[in-house]
Parts: C-alpha cells; sequence; structure tokens
C-alpha cells in the first residue's frame, strides 16, 4: 500500500505501463552510521514520460536521497525502483552503472565537466564511453538550442558558470536518456542564469519529450517544474500541481496530501 501521494498519468496502468518513466513502489532507504537513519520511509511515486518534476524539501528530508535511489546511483532497503520496464533496484552494480550510463541522464550543480577535454568532446563523452554511434544531428541540435554553437573548441575553464551548466544538459541529453535528473543546477548560477538554464530544461521536456527529475531547494527553480514533490522526514509530504513561488516557499502550511494528473 502506497504511504504516500502518488504523481499518475491518466491512464488506468499509470503503474506499469509504458506512460511511466520512473516509479519507486515502497521505497525505505536505511543508513547505519553510528546509529539508524532512515532517509526514506516508504515512498511511493510514479512520475509520467515527459514531466517536469521537482523535488523540494529542507535539508535532511530525503529529497536528495530520493534521487540518488530514483537515478540507480544508489539502492533501496526495501521496494523497488523502475525506469521504463526494468527493475534498476534488482540489477548488480556493473549493469546497473552499464544502464545509467545508457538510459540515464545527469545534471549536477557543480556541472561535473571534464576540464581537459574541448565543450564538443564534453558533450559527446558518454557516447563514446558506450560505443554508441554518434547522431550528428540529434547532437547539433542540442548545440545549437544550448546556445553553444561557438563555443565547442573552448575548454570549460574558459566558460561561464550559466554556459558550463548548458554543456551539462546537452551531454545529459546526447544519448537520449529515458529519464534526466538534475540536482540543483542552478545552486550555483545567479538568479537570471538560472532562469535560463531552467527554461532550457523546460523547453527540452516541451519540445522534445524529455522527461525530467529535479531536486531543488529552491523554490523559484521548482516553480519552472509542472508539478513538485514536497519532502518531510523521508517521506512525501504533498504533491503539489503547478504551484506559484508563493506556495512553495510557504512550508508552514499543513500537509494535504493528493493525487495529480500528468501535465497538460
Amino acid at each position: 500500500m502506497s504511504t504516500g501521494p502518488t504523481l499518475r498519468a491518466p491512464v488506468q496502468q499509470a503503474d506499469r505501463g509504458p506512460d511511466v518513466a520512473v516509479r519507486l513502489d515502497s521505497v525505505s532507504k536505511v543508513f547505519r552510521r553510528g546509529g539508524e537513519v532512515r532517509a526514506l520511509d516508504g515512498v511511493s511515486l510514479s512520475v509520467p514520460r515527459g514531466a517536469f518534476l521537482a523535488v523540494m524539501g529542507r535539508s535532511g528530508s530525503g529529497k536528495s536521497t530520493l534521487l540518488h535511489v530514483a537515478a540507480g546511483l544508489d539502492v533501496p532497503s526495501s521496494g523497488s525502483v523502475w525506469i521504463g520496464g526494468t527493475e534498476v533496484s534488482r540489477l548488480r552494480e556493473t549493469p546497473r552503472t552499464r544502464f545509467r550510463r545508457d538510459r540515464v541522464g545527469f545534471v549536477f550543480q557543480a556541472y561535473n565537466l571534464v576540464p581537459s577535454l574541448t565543450i564538443e568532446e564534453n558533450i559527446t563523452l558518454p557516447l563514446r564511453l558506450a560505443g554508441a554511434n554518434l547522431d550528428r544531428a540529434w547532437v547539433g541540435t542540442l548545440v545549437e538550442r544550448t546556445g553553444l554553437v561557438d563555443l565547442l573548441r573552448r575548454l570549460p575553464g574558459e566558460l561561464s558558470g550559466g554556459q558550463q551548466q548548458r554543456v551539462a544538459i546537452a551531454r545529459a541529453l546526447a544519448p537520449r536518456p529515458a529519464v534526466v535528473f538534475a540536482d540543483e543546477p542552478t545552486g550555483a548560477l545567479d538568479l537570471a542564469t538560472g532562469q535560463g538554464v531552467l527554461g532550457l530544461l523546460r523547453e527540452m521536456v516541451s519540445d522534445y519529450g524529455q522527461t525530467v527529475v529535479m531536486v531543488t531547494h529552491d523554490p523559484v527553480a521548482a516553480a519552472s517544474a509542472h508539478d513538485t514533490v514536497v519532502m518531510a522526514d523521508g517521506r512525501i509530504r504533498e504533491v503539489l500541481r503547478a504551484p506559484d513561488v508563493e506556495v512553495l516557499a510557504d512550508q508552514r502550511r499543513p500537509p494535504e496530501p493528493h493525487t495529480v494528473g500528468a501535465h497538460r
């Protein structure tokens, strides 16, 4: 039985059907470091394909653990995690690593670019590591949409923070992943630059049907998403449908768990 609200596509088979990009079933994560810490406590959540979902919560709420478990970076202590039709939580480390490389994109606050590689080489790195064919038309589209056409021969250190984050987004999208997970992607950027990065992520969702799950502590960033999951004490406190900044900034409201549909 679900212990939290569920983000569902408007189909009966949302839990297991083709319209679901990410699904967590009764997921718990317990860390034992000088005592037991339950970072996730029976979380159930389904994210429809083509959704832009934000995950918010105060420090220690479980939002980062949720991202790590959902993306296959870590395994749950109990429960199951699915990306598309693959139960990622049952994969051993090597096949799970291979699955992440082939089917999952990542965007981090610190960009995580390789400083010795050119911008073009950074963007195509996941494809080269996977031994995959380079879809030059798709990479060209990404380069154009991210505004990097004139920067491909430069090194990351020659770019601004906003430009580096755009490189990270293009790199994450180059393999055409099932899901892109973004961990505080605007945390190191000023407001205007951050808004540009968020606008780019939303364009990728609306124009190309990409699924994005973004962890953030920033109500302004979360307001760019279609829906927002609010975490507290390792549980989903509520799911908010297209909330504005004021609602997201107000953490004192009593919880109102409910089911929401996919974006329209």
